[in-house]
């Protein structure tokens, strides 16, 4: 499962790693993916953490990076979220993400919630 995960992140051409600047270490990976130029907006997403550095600043430094870089291209980035992944949810909602719909998740069956932040320099 997770050979497939790294391989479509390397595919998306977004793929980055998450290092601890204490002591090198690697704790984790995001992606930028799905990049549609005509709506001037990306997705963020596939983010692993390891355990250890839940509940830190990590997750949330990691996507203000994240966004400062996407708001130099988009306007809008996107957060697609499995329904019952409360911890993301909240973790984007904390963010400044808003919930701006929903969609079926056709690989894992159920509903997929899908949450944007615009910038504000438009």
């Amino acid at each position: 499962m997770f050979k497939e995960f790294f391989q479509g992140a390397l595919d998306s051409g977004g793929a980055l790693v998450a290092i601890d600047a204490r002591d090198g270490a690697i704790v984790g990976t995001s992606r930028f993916d799905h990049f549609d130029a005509a709506r001037s907006e990306v997705e963020i997403g596939w983010t692993f953490l390891a355990r250890s550095h839940w509940g830190g600043p990590f997750n949330g430094e990691m996507k203000r990076l994240m966004l400062e870089h996407a708001f130099k291209y988009v306007t809008r980035v996107v957060f697609v979220i499995y329904s019952t992944n409360i911890r993301s949810q909240r973790a984007v909602e904390k963010i400044g993400g808003t919930l701006v719909g929903k969609r079926p998740d056709l690989k894992r069956g159920g509903t997929s919630f899908i949450y944007a932040i615009t910038s504000l320099q438009q």
